[in-house]
């Protein structure tokens, strides 16, 4: 186990593969370690965050679980960026909106107005408990057409409360990674791809097969800019979207730091939110 940054307790393992251990560190404050008096005290002005990610094929190279995991490293940073309590975090949610991906062995997934009715329902949950603002962030590309829809119709049900602020947010979507290395050779993020393929080379490389012979596969979704409906194997015979090949876990390391600070800024701003103004 990785030693304790300074102003941690003891961090929860959320969950295991086999012999592969994801720990969040407690810095804020998880809402599985609480009882419920406590999270209630919690509210209104805590932001509870939910991430939300997949279990779904990664390639040839990658395991099922890499969304997940790789989630649950952005948040561990992100944790002990923040001020102490300053934020809830909920369960990671493993399960995604994954249909495209069911061609492939290993992959789950919630059908997608099923997971649009459970976002919804968490953020119910939430409001139920008091909180005013809630934050899905997510780290699963299928997850982002959904998830926006959950937060769209969540508006739509709670439209005289001008209190709430409800978000979807991906954490990909928070930097520009390359501007800062110059040598990744993607300029997005694709699947089981140089930038994925280099975090999970970073945290757990024991578990990335071979990536030089893996051929790049071009991340364009087609007749853009209009978006095309597709299924992975319609782009993909190996099951990854980039350039795998060209990963690193230098990469990675630098990957996770952006993301994680990217991340932590956003959060702030969410605790400084005035709880009326539309962006601030």
């Amino acid at each position: 186990m990785p030693s304790l940054p300074v102003g941690c307790r003891p961090p929860l393992r959320v969950f295991d593969f086999d012999q592969t251990s994801i720990w969040l560190f407690t810095r804020t404050v998880n809402l599985t370690d609480l009882s419920w008096q406590r999270i209630a005290a919690l509210a209104p002005d805590t932001p509870i965050v939910f991430p939300i990610a997949a279990i779904e094929q990664h390639g040839l190279h990658l395991p099922v679980a890499t969304d997940s995991m790789l989630l649950a490293e952005v948040v561990r940073r992100t944790n002990v960026l923040l001020p102490i309590e300053s934020v809830l975090f909920g369960p990671l949610q493993w399960l995604g909106n994954s249909d495209h991906h069911l061609h492939f062995a290993g992959t789950l997934s919630a059908e997608p107005r099923g997971y649009i009715d459970m976002l919804n329902r968490m953020i119910d949950n939430a409001v139920q408990h008091g909180f005013r603002r809630i934050v899905f962030l997510n780290g699963h590309g299928g997850n982002d057409v959904p998830g926006r829809q959950a937060v769209f119709e969540a508006r739509q049900r709670y439209r005289s409360r001008k209190d709430l602020l409800l978000l979807f947010t991906t954490y990909w979507d928070h930097a520009k990674p390359w501007f800062t290395r110059d040598d990744l050779v993607q300029r997005y993020m694709g699947h089981a791809c140089e930038w994925e393929t280099s975090m999970i080379q970073a945290i757990h490389p024991e578990l990335v097969g071979d990536i030089d012979e893996l051929e790049d596969v071009a991340a364009g979704f087609g007749f853009e800019p209009a978006y095309r409906g597709w299924i992975t194997d319609d782009r993909t015979v190996a099951g990854h979207i980039g350039c795998p090949r060209h990963a690193s876990p230098e990469k990675g390391e630098h990957l996770f730091t952006v993301y994680a600070d990217s991340v932590a800024e956003f959060l702030r701003r969410v605790c400084d939110w005035d709880g009326q103004s539309f962006d601030r």
